[in-house]
């Protein structure tokens, strides 16, 4: 079990700050602005090290492929962005019907999922950057989508207030996880597959079986929306972050809080874990960037 204490902030910016994950080997954060831009930071330095034009309007939020050698952004302009990190350069435009909220990697960086304002699912192949697949069954917008670690299936959270979980070869939805009360903000895997992890408007975090299709935990410490949440690498701990301007991790197996990190002055509204587990980095609404590290 790993406790964590502040390091540094590692940035700050006024220009509406969406998204920031990890690169593959821990040393940068990627990052997507309302100002339409997408920019890569150097945790070492604190140093802003790129910035990727070519989006016309906001950036909804920026990944790392699995091999650190492409970005992926999405955006409001109804597009999705493939860029090359060896020449910072744009090499792919992916085209959308509607603004598109998140864009991620699958596990072997083959192939990309998206969800948008128009309630559909979309899968596009990398190489390509053609649409290769649709998943329609949401009723509202979706705020998340993300593959399973084996890549056989995709979650997705929506302000259905449902989840899905959907098979990525038939392309249909094999269940759906019902409990949350209110908009969910995110869903994720755990690292092993077997469990799901959601955070919503309702103030709550659950923990959902994968196979059952069961609600196995729920934390409601929280006082205000819960807008992120993360497992860590070992599939025991999850973190989280709140508009209550509050961290949290959390023991999955004892369902129990066991830290709180404060001393954000803003409400909080984005998470991430470096790969190795010993970094989390959280943004919120003032757009600073800080960094926590282990005990």
């Amino acid at each position: 079990m790993k406790y964590f204490k502040p390091l540094k902030i590692l940035q700050r910016s006024p220009n509406n700050l969406n998204s920031v994950r990890f690169s593959p080997d821990s040393t940068a954060v990627v990052c997507s602005f309302g100002d339409k831009t997408v920019r890569v930071c150097a945790i070492a330095s604190r140093k802003e090290t790129h910035v990727l034009n070519g989006h016309t309007d906001a950036v909804n939020d920026a990944q790392f492929s699995p091999e650190g050698n492409m970005i992926v952004s999405c955006s409001n302009d109804k597009t999705l962005r493939l860029w090359d990190v060896k020449s910072w350069t744009e090499i792919k435009t992916l085209t959308n019907s509607s603004c598109v909220i998140c864009a991620q990697f699958s596990p072997d960086g083959k192939t990309i999922v998206s969800s948008a304002e128009d309630k559909i699912i979309r899968l596009w192949d990398v190489r390509s950057g053609q649409e290769i697949k649709r998943m329609i069954g949401h009723s509202m917008s979706i705020n998340e989508v993300q593959f399973s670690p084996n890549g056989r299936q995709i979650v997705s959270a929506s302000n259905d207030m449902t989840i899905a979980l959907w098979d990525v070869i038939l392309g249909e939805r094999t269940k759906q996880f019902q409990g949350h009360k209110d908009n969910i903000f995110k869903a994720q895997f755990s690292p092993d597959g077997c469990f799901i992890v959601s955070c919503s408007v309702d103030e709550t975090i659950r923990i959902w079986d994968t196979s059952t299709g069961k609600e196995v935990e729920t934390f409601t410490e929280h006082s205000r929306s819960v807008r992120d949440v993360k497992f860590f690498p070992d599939a025991h701990t999850i973190v989280s972050c709140s508009l209550d301007k509050t961290l949290r991790l959390w023991d999955v197996k004892l369902g129990v809080e066991i830290q709180k990190l404060e001393g954000s002055l803003r409400e909080l509204i984005g998470v991430d874990i470096s790969p190795d587990g010993n970094t989390i980095v959280s943004f919120s609404k003032d757009g600073t960037i800080r960094l926590w590290g282990v005990l």
